[in-house]
């Protein structure tokens, strides 16, 4: 007897696994890129198809009240990854740009962070990265190669390790004009010089001369950033190998969800962590030939008609293979849709929120409000729903838990295993408050009091929208966090989800009793929560987004654009799966 309790208190103290292989659960985890809660059938969309993703909340959990950690797709990627707020890791700028857009950029997810593929390593596990990356490259050198997903825990990478932008596909026009002060400047300077040459004022000669002269350096510099992008930026990988450069769009969501069924044919055997981060349905939109035309709400319609089918082959593997019993299938989008993304034609790009007010890059609920769906035959129970308050940093310590591990104790982890509320052995969330932050501004607060089906929500500055009667950003394509892009409110705004989930009627001490003691409990939440906060380089920096060429990835030389089209040279050979 007494040997079996030493050897209880062994495994408990050290953390060791007393389970075998065997039962060790394989995880199947995939993002959507810009994904709509609304454009679904589970969440109530009536004219997209989507069977496939529908079947995984019809055979599992529906989570109705799931929150991505941030409304952009870098950060949110981060927070997903490693289960923490991304101001915590530096991966959370304090300026306007909040993502990574050049290739050739130093910054990106720290080595120091330990992401669940790290961990799930440890014990045994084959991991597998498909898909959207966007969590930086390279650090010193253009082949360190140190926030490259096989320096995170990835045995296999097949993907971009940026974003899809409009400037990778042609006639898609480039997203720079109205995200920079390009539009500003330069007209302004053209401006001036009219005026001067109808004489309805009067610039010094050599004033003339330097405003034309910066106006054409300004037009040459942008014309040669926006014509190179897509042969710099756009690229594809295998490993640490370009094979695409720049990338071709069309079939890339049909290779990819091959390179992720290849995988698990692969490890069937043996337990395996694979995230498959859709590229799709960012812009620039595309559709392969069969998906093309095939929907109801154009292409963007015919994207996520896309997305389902890939789905649905990952399913049908598995399946097929008989380890769905043993699978855990994660489904969700790192942000809400971009409202903002309207062609030049006025073709709406972007998909839908449902109820929610806004749309990516903020924190109305449109913009971090997402699909969660969970699948795990036999062990989740089919038909499930949850309206408890969750978020994409919750995967971090269920699967972290799931493969026999201990989530680390040498820092702060926010997210919260989900079992528990997966298999209904409570009927609680573990999020009393979740931090929503704009950048590395936090910008509102969510109280889910312990005894109280109440949700509040309190802002403390909210974006200013143009057109003004709109939830939209149009003059700028995202919506900015700082400066005069932002009302600030003192008091916050306060709201009550669980009455009002759209958000259209923000409370007074006239309208809710509550009002001060409610923002006095979510100021006190700020205050313990800034105490759990380190000074952290900031990886989104100017220094860490600005381009450096002896960082640039490039397939063959500079002086030939960086083209190469290598992927039909490396493919993998097995051929098990057909358009259906």
């Amino acid at each position: 007897m007494n040997v079996v309790w030493i050897f209880i208190l062994y495994h408990s103290v050290l953390g060791v696994r007393c389970t075998t292989e065997d039962n060790l659960p394989n995880f199947v985890l995939i993002m959507v890129d810009d994904l709509g809660i609304g454009d679904l059938g589970c969440y109530g969309n009536t004219t997209i198809r989507t069977p496939n993703i529908d079947k995984l909340a019809n055979e599992g959990m529906k989570l109705n009240h799931h929150i991505a950690a941030s409304p952009l797709c870098t950060p949110s990627r981060a927070a997903f990854m490693t289960g923490r707020y991304p101001v915590r890791s530096g991966m959370a700028s304090t300026g306007r740009i909040g993502v990574f857009i050049i290739a050739a950029a130093s910054g990106g997810l720290p080595t120091e962070e330990l992401t669940f593929a790290k961990l799930a390593k440890q014990n045994g596990y084959s991991t597998g990265f498909i898909g959207k990356w966007h969590l930086g490259l390279n650090c010193e050198r253009r082949d360190d190669f140190c926030h490259h997903p096989l320096n995170h825990g990835f045995d296999y990478f097949y993907g971009i390790t940026m974003t899809n932008l409009r400037d990778c596909s042609p006639q898609h026009g480039t997203v720079f004009c109205k995200a920079s002060e390009f539009k500003l400047i330069v007209p302004t300077l053209v401006l001036i010089i009219l005026l001067h040459f109808v004489g309805l004022v009067t610039v010094p000669r050599m004033l003339l001369q330097l405003l034309a002269l910066l106006v054409t350096i300004s037009v040459i510099v942008f014309a040669l950033f926006v014509f190179t992008f897509p042969y710099f930026n756009c690229f594809l990988m295998r490993n640490h190998q370009i094979i695409e450069q720049p990338f071709a769009a069309e079939n890339l969501t049909q290779k990819m969800t091959n390179e992720a069924i290849n995988f698990i044919q692969r490890n069937r055997k043996q337990p395996f962590l694979l995230v498959f981060s859709f590229v799709q349905v960012h812009t620039a939109l595309f559709a392969s030939k069969a998906f093309r035309g095939k929907s109801n709400h154009g292409l963007y319609g015919d994207a996520v008609e896309e997305v389902d089918w890939g789905v649905g082959q990952i399913i049908n593997k598995l399946d097929a293979l008989g380890i769905s019993g043993k699978t855990l299938v994660y489904f969700t989008s790192d942000q809400g849709a971009h409202l903002e993304e309207i062609s030049s034609q006025g073709d709406v790009y972007g998909g839908s929120n449902g109820i929610f007010k806004g749309g990516k890059s903020t924190n109305w609920e449109g913009g971090i409000r997402v699909p969660g769906l969970l699948m795990w035959k036999g062990v989740i129970q089919e038909g499930m729903q949850s309206d408890e308050p969750t978020s994409n940093m919750d995967i971090y310590p269920t699967v972290v838990s799931l493969a026999g591990l201990k989530v680390p104790s040498d820092r702060v982890i926010d997210g919260q295993n989900l079992m528990p509320l997966l298999q209904g052995k409570t009927k609680r969330s573990e999020h009393e408050f979740l931090f929503h932050y704009c950048n590395s501004y936090l910008n509102a607060v969510r109280w889910h009091p312990r005894e109280s089906n109440s949700v509040w929500k309190a802002f403390f500055f909210t974006p200013n929208f143009y057109p003004s009667d709109s939830d939209l950003c149009l003059d700028t394509h995202v919506c900015f966090c700082m400066g005069t892009y932002v009302t600030i409110h003192d008091p916050p705004l306060l709201f009550d989800l669980s009455k009002d989930p759209s958000e259209k009627n923000p409370l007074t001490p006239a309208t809710e009793p509550q009002f001060y003691s409610v923002l006095d409990v979510i100021q006190e939440a700020v205050v313990n929560h800034s105490r759990t906060l380190s000074d952290v380089p900031n990886q989104l920096s100017v220094n860490n987004i600005i381009w450096k060429p002896w960082l640039q990835p490039c397939c063959s030389s500079l002086t030939n654009l960086c083209v190469c089209a290598k992927d039909q040279e490396t493919a993998t050979s097995e051929k098990d799966t057909e358009l259906k």
